[in-house]
């Protein structure tokens, strides 16, 4: 399996600076938060009691900041040319994200799939998305003890989908509503499923041509040649 051809790598650079484009949107977007106040923004779309509820209250502050932090570190992991002769990195960089998501960024994601606006179909979305993103992550960190590199790098790929599934689910609530012309909440209640499992899709046919080997391919140093060096001369 080659590596990344210089088309394949032009992609990766674009969809990596995208990716910290939409971080850097996401930062400027959680500051305000940071006041703790209740009538702000997103949280303006919540009834008193929930705003008042502090189950969701602490759900809200974990979640929007710790995926911040899964989609940073977890991001350098996709460019292995950066982490070739960084291996302690990559594997500290790993370590936060399983922890992030496993311990703060999936749990509070169930705490606020409860408070969904949308009925049952997006309370249930926002679950499923949930439990598939731990899951992913728990069975991206198992394969890595077991030293079951091409399938750990597999399952990382799946579990990324899902992490990127907030920047996809503003990129097809935008697409939907200003080119499709969908309602409010008929868009909503569309990407609250397909920006995740069209992720996971799309995630599925990377795989299935190869995404995994050539990262895999990417990520391995140079081996010194064996070839036998000339003599110097005396």
């Amino acid at each position: 399996m080659p590596r990344f051809s210089p088309v394949l790598r032009t992609l990766q650079v674009l969809i990596g600076l995208a990716v910290l484009l939409f971080a850097g949107r996401m930062l400027v977007l959680i500051v305000p938060y940071l006041s703790f106040e209740p009538g702000i923004e997103f949280l303006t779309t919540k009834t008193a009691a929930t705003n008042s509820n502090l189950l969701f209250r602490v759900g809200f502050y974990v979640h929007i900041t710790s995926s911040l932090v899964a989609l940073l570190v977890g991001l350098p992991q996709f460019f292995p040319q950066l982490m070739r002769h960084r291996r302690v990195l990559h594997r500290q960089l790993g370590k936060v994200y399983v922890a992030t998501i496993l311990a703060l960024a999936a749990p509070s994601g169930l705490v606020l799939a409860l408070y969904a606006n949308g009925g049952l179909v997006a309370k249930v979305g926002f679950t499923m998305q949930c439990l598939v993103w731990w899951l992913a992550t728990w069975q991206a960190y198992q394969l890595a003890r077991g030293r079951q590199w091409q399938a750990h790098t597999e399952w990382m790929v799946r579990g990324f989908a899902i992490t990127l599934a907030a920047m996809s689910l503003r990129l097809e609530s935008y697409f939907m509503y200003y080119f499709l012309g969908t309602k409010p909440m008929e868009t909503y209640l569309t990407v609250t499923w397909l920006s995740w499992t069209g992720n996971l899709l799309l995630a599925e046919v990377l795989l299935q041509v190869g995404l995994a080997k050539r990262l895999l391919r990417d990520f391995a140093a140079p081996k010194p040649s064996l070839k036998a060096q000339p003599a110097v001369p005396a």
